[in-house]
C-alpha cells in the first residue's frame, strides 16, 4: 500500500520535480501539493496524508509556521522537512516545532522514499551530515541533555529495539540483518536514537538507555 504524501514548496520547478520523482517510485502516492504554508495547511486538513514534505522558506506562512499551526490543532501528521541549504539553527527549530525528519534537497530518490516510509511507520530521519551538529547543539558542547535534567523524547518500539541491539555491540549491518531492515534504515534509526536521547555517540546512547531503564544491563 502506497504512502500518501502532500508536498509543500513554493518553488514550482522543485516541487514538480519532487512530485514527478515520487510518482515514478511506485511506493508513494502524491495526493496533493501546495505553493505556500497557508495553502499547505488547508490541503493537509482536507486530505489527511500519511506524511507531509515541507519546505522551510516560503511566502505567506513559512515551514516553522506550518509546524506550529499543526501542533496547535493537534494534527500529528509526520512532517519531513526538505531544505536546500544546511542550517543547524533551522534544523533545531524545526525539530523542536514537531518535525519528524530533516533532509537536504540533494538527497537521492531512494533515500527520500526510504525516509518517507520511515516517518509513515513512526520513525524519525535526520540527514547524517547534520545529525552530529544537531546533537552537539541540543546537548550543549560539554554536557549531555540527560545530565541537564531534560526529559528525552520517547523512542518508538523499533528505535528501542535498535538501542537494545546497540547495547549488545551489534554493528549497523548486524542490526539490519537481525531486524530484516536495510542498513540505511538502521542508520536513520540510530541517528534518531542519538537525537532523542540527546547524546553524541552510540556508547553514550547505551549508557543513557540504561539510566532511563529503556534497556537492561
Amino acid at each position: 500500500m502506497s504512502v500518501r504524501v502532500v508536498v509543500v514548496d513554493d518553488q514550482t520547478l522543485v516541487r514538480q520535480g519532487i512530485v514527478g520523482l515520487l510518482r515514478l517510485s511506485g511506493e508513494v502516492e502524491v495526493v496533493g501539493q501546495a505553493s505556500d504554508g497557508a495553502e499547505g495547511l488547508e490541503i493537509v486538513a482536507r486530505l489527511r496524508p500519511d506524511v507531509v514534505l515541507l519546505d522551510l522558506r516560503m511566502p505567506v506562512l513559512d515551514g516553522l509556521g506550518v509546524l506550529a499551526a499543526l501542533a496547535r490543532t493537534g494534527d500529528h501528521t509526520p512532517v519531513l522537512v526538505l531544505t536546500t541549504f544546511p542550517d543547524d539553527d533551522a534544523l533545531i527549530a524545526a525539530m523542536r516545532a514537531g518535525a519528524r525528519g530533516y533532509l537536504l534537497k540533494d538527497v537521492s530518490l531512494d533515500h527520500l522514499v526510504d525516509a518517507i516510509s520511515t516517518l509513515a511507520a513512526g520513525g524519525t530521519v535526520i540527514q547524517p551530515s547534520v545529525t552530529e551538529a544537531l546533537v552537539r547543539q541540543l546537548a550543549g558542547t560539554s554536557t549531555e541533555v540527560g545530565s541537564a535534567g531534560l526529559t528525552p523524547e520517547p523512542l518508538t518500539p523499533r528505535e528501542t529495539e535498535v538501542l537494545r541491539l546497540l547495547s549488545g555491540g551489534y554493528s549497523n549491518r548486524e542490526i539490519a540483518a537481525a531486524m530484516f531492515l536495510a542498513e540505511g534504515t538502521v542508520k536513520n534509526h540510530v541517528s534518531a536514537v542519538l537525537l532523542k536521547l540527546g547524546v553524541r555517540d552510540r556508547t553514550r546512547a547505551v549508557l543513557r538507555g540504561l539510566e532511563l531503564g529503556l534497556i537492561q544491563g
